[in-house]
């Protein structure tokens, strides 16, 4: 298991156009293919530079490794602050909103799940 966790992500809600951020913890089980770790954060960053939604984004960077790489699995979780809730109407400044993804082995198999959720653990 390949685990990149803490990558700091900014993009904008496309709902409100105001920022969120947070971090993104990625993990994969290489099949044949790895990619650098600094890719990976890449990913992150070519997703979130545009209008967005956490959970589209979610979505969208476990998708890639998946098509990319071709692991067993792959698991991504974003844990973010989104500006909406703090500046804007109910102006909850420790709110924070966390999304997951899991495809593959992370899906299927508990205990895989279980130890990529431990390993992100602050």
């Amino acid at each position: 298991m390949v685990v990149v966790r803490d990558i700091e992500m900014f993009s904008m809600c496309e709902h409100h156009l105001v920022p969120f951020y947070g971090k993104v913890s990625v993990g994969y089980l290489p099949r044949n293919k790895i990619i650098g770790l600094s890719k990976v954060a890449r990913i992150v960053e070519i997703f979130s530079r545009r209008l967005q939604v956490q959970e589209r984004l979610t979505k969208q960077i476990a998708t890639a490794l998946m098509d990319v790489l071709q692991p067993t699995g792959v698991a991504v979780v974003i844990d973010a602050t989104h500006l909406c809730m703090v500046m804007r109407g109910v102006q909850q400044t420790q709110s924070r909103t966390t999304t997951s993804t899991m495809l593959g082995e992370f899906r299927k198999d508990p205990k895989t799940r279980e130890e990529f959720l431990r390993l992100i653990k602050p």
